[in-house]
């Protein structure tokens, strides 16, 4: 009864939103002699304030057209290039001949739409040729079409991998870390040629059994039965996928406000002030997030149970126990040729710190020289693929990872540390070349090690050294202590160089 309770109360609240911003128009219309007073801007505001915050908000558009490729603007068009039942695999595709590497997004299937990664491919798509996985709101998949569970997720990922072919690099942002590296072992444990060059994990829940977080906890204090009986609907009629039982978008919503609530209302608090201060700019900013923010999906029970026991009640795959279609053993541990970089947000309160990074621990035997870590600081959740610090910090040392790893790159990168001072008239600017630093491995007594002779890569990043490049696979020596699993931690994003042509002599 509480998807109908919903779907009433939106119905309802229909002619009252319709009514508010008839009233906010009227105290604005310039024809008003009153609409520059005080008392009509903050009327104006509260009806304009109510009719955004109880709009509904169906599935938006990327609404990507063009980006900037080597100082110029090139044109991005969206293609459709699989088509399934509850997803397709949708292409950017560049005006340009530049070949950039082919880079998979695996969006999550969390209760927002894949637009919520708007961001994280308007960043991505300047230096890689961008694909995502655009997932389908339950509640508008016909009964008829079948069901929708985890293992399905997996041969989703899988057939989309197919489709991309070799050398194609993945990132998979939040709760896809799962069903990624799943798919990641199933592929490798077969000799699949097209299993991902690079892995990128970001704010995935791997191991929640590390710094638990509020979601993590609700999920293990509770019984499945619990979830089935509390949060499992049935899709109304009037949908194309009445009676389909669902976990529906708005209560995923409703938690996710509840977790933040002093915050969301402070948000829409300074709102009310921008509204009533006319600054439109600051207030077509918050308009713009919680369009996003409160278009929501429903995602299929049954794929919603199988992640919260697989997930965060077994945390079957961190401890080697997770099954493919009931009869396949998932092994990380077969995992070899791909790179593996893991990061993480220091004030994640979805995926906890050492969450990500456990994944090092269960792909035992990916090469050291293929590992690294990174944690970023003073960002939450939404801050590790998205906004600022993801642009300017996270994003380039992903691009320099994945170059590293490229395949087809013959050339050597290196981490290069951007210069603060201004080169004098007439000098070059030597730059320093950064080490890549291999923090001290810790031990932790909740992973099973996969391997007896190895332990746990270290979950915090070592400083940087200016003494040079450090080769990958250099190893430093350490009094009486036996050798330990190490993974390397990004420090600065690299610089692509290009050759520059030195000037003709001139005749005497």
């Amino acid at each position: 009864m509480l998807y109908q309770f919903n779907e009433f109360q939106r119905m309802a609240l229909s002619p009252l939103r319709m009514a508010a911003q008839m009233q906010s128009q009227i105290l604005r219309s310039p024809f008003n002699p009153l609409s520059e007073t005080p008392q009509a801007q903050t009327l104006a505001a509260a009806y304009e304030l109510f009719a955004e915050t109880t709009q509904y908000h169906g599935k938006p558009a990327f609404g990507i057209s063009q980006t900037e490729i080597d100082g110029r603007v090139v044109a991005v068009t969206e293609e459709i290039l699989s088509r399934k039942c509850f997803g397709q695999l949708k292409h950017f595709k560049r005006d340009t001949t530049r070949k950039d590497p082919k880079l998979l997004i695996v969006a999550p299937m969390s209760g927002h739409f894949a637009t919520l990664l708007r961001g994280t491919v308007e960043t991505m798509i300047k230096n890689h040729d961008v694909y995502i996985t655009d997932w389908r709101d339950a509640s508008n998949v016909p009964l008829i079409e079948g069901r929708f569970d985890l293992d399905d997720y997996i041969d989703y990922v899988r057939e989309f991998l197919e489709f991309l072919g070799p050398n194609t690099h993945v990132m998979a942002v939040c709760q896809p870390g799962i069903p990624v590296l799943a798919a990641t072992a199933l592929m490798a444990e077969s000799s699949n040629p097209n299993i991902p060059a690079t892995l990128t994990l970001m704010g995935s829940p791997i191991d929640t059994r590390r710094h638990p977080t509020a979601p993590c906890k609700l999920a293990m204090d509770h019984s499945l039965e619990w979830f089935e009986k509390t949060v499992i609907h049935h899709v109304p009629i009037g949908y194309p996928g009445a009676f389909r039982r669902v976990y529906p978008g708005f209560l995923q919503l409703g938690g996710f406000m509840s977790m933040n609530l002093d915050r969301h209302m402070e948000a829409h608090a300074r709102q009310f002030d921008h509204l009533v201060e006319g600054d439109g700019d600051s207030a077509d900013k918050h308009r713009a997030f919680y369009a996003e923010y409160n278009a929501v999906m429903d995602l299929t029970a049954e794929y919603y149970l199988q992640t919260i026991e697989t997930v965060f009640q077994k945390q079957a795959l961190a401890k080697g126990e997770m099954m493919y279609r009931g009869n396949q053993p998932v092994d990380t541990s077969a995992i070899t040729s791909t790179a593996l970089l893991t990061v993480e947000g220091e004030l994640d309160d979805i995926s906890g710190i050492g969450q990500t990074v456990a994944a090092h621990d269960i792909c035992s035997n990916i090469p050291q020289s293929k590992k690294a870590h990174y944690e970023q600081k003073g960002v939450g959740h939404y801050g590790v693929f998205n906004g600022r610090r993801f642009n300017s910090e996270i994003a380039p040392r992903i691009s320099d990872f994945i170059l590293k790893h490229e395949k087809s790159t013959s050339a050597t990168l290196k981490l290069v540390q951007n210069e603060t001072k201004k080169p004098e008239p007439g000098k070059k600017v030597q730059k320093k070349a950064l080490k890549l630093a291999v923090p001290a491995p810790k031990a932790d007594p909740l992973v099973k090690k996969p391997a007896p002779k190895k332990e746990a890569p270290a979950l915090k990043s070592a400083k940087p050294s200016s003494s040079g490049t450090k080769k990958t696979g250099e190893k430093k020596p350490v009094a009486a202590a036996p050798k330990k699993a190490k993974v390397e931690a990004l420090k600065t994003p690299a610089v692509r160089k290009k050759p520059v042509k030195a000037p003709a002599k001139k005749k005497a």
